[in-house]
């Protein structure tokens, strides 16, 4: 049998954690994991926030983020312990042999250089190529992972490419000096499905291709069956089970593993509109400052107390911008907003502070949301100040109640956002908007970042809310699970327009346009296989081979 490429023994991670009014203690997040991975396999580590995948990962690369420590176990990779190893060879190892494709490209690119630069950076460092074959390698990526213009989208920024074409780029990133292991950690979680679906047959073509090993972590089952050979589920830093990939999906062996394949269980009857609408889009026209490019057109919606609207569609289809002019960030050029009976002045410092507290923004990317330098406290506490006054112990215990809303509890109030997983960082966000005691909130991807249990918690706790308190909720979302569960109306909006309106019944139903059915087809299925038959299919459409 092949030796495996990596080999962890005895894995234990922790950290020392500085709980209110007590002394510091040592707390272990990884206990004792045992795992091998072979040459050009690919391993699915899967689990709830804060099971320990992304630190798992890491450890592969002999890094403990944020303050954690590997405090045993080995790791061996190419047969040397690479947690003995002197740093000096870590850093030759790290971008060579073993690379990282992290959740949030937009976080992880500088945007103050090309992306080339960035791509070929490593490479170059690590001496396997030159500066031209680095960049000759860069555009054979760019071309496989199927990029636009793949000889000139190097020489763009960050920001002037999508979501998806800046999460390829990373993969280009990563497969560029040709390492032996790739980590991949939830490299699909913030793309709309139609996207997801191309990165995901572009990782799965580059890993098979190139014969890379690979770390496939995600709370996505789905996505995980199209691209995974095995599969590790992790709970709270131990292994609950492994198998084959077509064992965890088809076969679980335990209750934790057959409540993830079973998740998604919220339920939600459709609510037919009685009252005068909390907010009214009328023919909302925009454009960004020196641009003579409309980015949305014509857009009327409406949405009603008590009610949540989802707006679906792909990557640069206008919803975030809808948001932002909602919001006042992006004055329109032409229509008029109504929020609660009232114009909505369409700049956001003419609004008022009643304005400003009664609609709240969720926002996509949890890690650039929030101030690194404050504790969660402090950020949850901040609206408490501004728009009721609070302080001392009564503000204390408004942001404990918050946080045991949001299922955190206590011990997270002094914590920093580096401390805390993707998921527990997108629910502390949510608990900021919540302290506001908004009538409206503007969910951007709120439960990209979450594993299907938490996000199931997560979306029951704002329908909870949303009926306790008659609260509207905008869903910005490309997960169509989400918008079945959670939406009373939909808006499919594309390059800008909304192609689809109206109650979820007749919104699903067909007949479909020819965007609306590639969206809904585009949702992953949890069975092999499944990528490869919708590609299939695709091919066939369009008259290829």
């Amino acid at each position: 049998m092949t030796e495996p490429l990596l080999k962890v023994r005895g894995l234990r991670i922790g950290a020392t954690i500085h709980p209110p009014g007590e002394k510091s203690r040592h707390i272990d997040i990884v206990h004792g994991v045992d795992f091998d991975l072979a040459p050009g396999r690919v391993l699915g580590l899967i689990g709830e926030s804060g099971a320990g995948k992304s630190t798992i990962g890491l450890a592969a690369m002999a890094y403990g983020r944020g303050g954690v420590r590997i405090t045993g176990g080995t790791v061996t990779l190419n047969g040397r312990d690479i947690l003995s190893t002197p740093f000096r060879d870590v850093r030759r190892l790290r971008g060579g042999e073993v690379t990282y494709v992290s959740q949030s490209a937009a976080a992880s690119f500088n945007p103050a250089k090309q992306i080339m630069e960035q791509v070929t950076e490593a490479a170059i460092f690590q001496g396997k190529f030159t500066r031209k074959e680095a960049e000759d390698r860069a555009i054979a990526l760019f071309r496989k992972l199927g990029l636009p213009g793949p000889d000139t989208i190097g020489s763009r920024y960050p920001h002037q490419v999508s979501g998806g074409q800046l999460q390829r780029c990373m993969t280009a990133l990563a497969l560029c000096p040709q390492p032996d292991l790739v980590v991949f950690d939830e490299p699909t979680t913030a793309l709309d499905v139609t996207t997801q679906i191309d990165v995901l047959a572009a990782i799965k073509e580059a890993i098979r291709d190139t014969g890379v090993a690979a770390l496939y972590i995600t709370h996505d089952l789905a996505v995980v069956a199209q691209v995974a050979d095995d599969i590790m589920v992790l709970q709270q830093g131990r292994m609950v089970e492994m198998g084959t990939t077509d064992q965890i999906i088809n076969a679980p062996k335990e209750d934790y593993t057959r409540a993830l394949v079973s998740v998604r269980s919220i339920t939600h009857d459709e609510k037919t509109p009685t009252q005068t609408p909390v907010l009214s889009v009328t023919d909302i026209t925009a454009r960004y400052s020196g641009t003579d490019f409309d980015v949305l057109k014509d857009i009327t919606v409406d949405l009603h107390p008590g009610q949540t609207l989802a707006v679906v569609g792909e990557s640069g289809s206008g919803k975030s911008t809808l948001a932002r002019v909602i919001t006042g960030l992006l004055p329109p050029s032409a229509g008029q907003i109504t929020f609660a009976g009232r114009p909505l002045s369409p700049d956001l410092a003419a609004r008022s502070k009643t304005d400003l507290r009664e609609l709240q923004m969720i926002y996509q990317i949890a890690d650039t949301a929030m101030n690194p330098r404050q504790t969660v406290g402090t950020i949850i506490g901040r609206p408490l100040e501004f728009y009721f006054g609070l302080r001392g112990a009564e503000k204390q215990r408004r942001i404990q109640e918050l946080l045991d809303a949001i299922e955190l509890g206590k011990g997270f109030q002094d914590r920093y956002p580096a401390e805390l997983s993707g998921g527990q960082k997108q629910r502390v966000c949510i608990a900021r908007a919540l302290a506001a005691e908004p009538r409206l909130i503007i969910c951007d991807e709120v439960t990209s970042a979450l594993d299907p249990l938490v996000a199931d918690g997560i979306l029951k706790l704002l329908l909870s809310l949303q009926k306790s308190e008659d609260m509207a909720y905008l869903f910005i979302t490309h997960d169509l699970a989400t918008v079945r569960a959670i939406a009373d109306s939909i808006a499919v909006m594309y390059q800008g327009r909304v192609l689809r309106y109206g109650p979820k019944s007749q919104a699903l139903s067909p007949p479909f346009d020819d965007y609306t059915d590639l969206l809904l087809s585009s949702v992953p299925e949890m069975r092999l296989g499944w990528l490869e038959d919708v590609l299939d299919s695709r091919k066939m459409e369009s008259g290829g081979n």
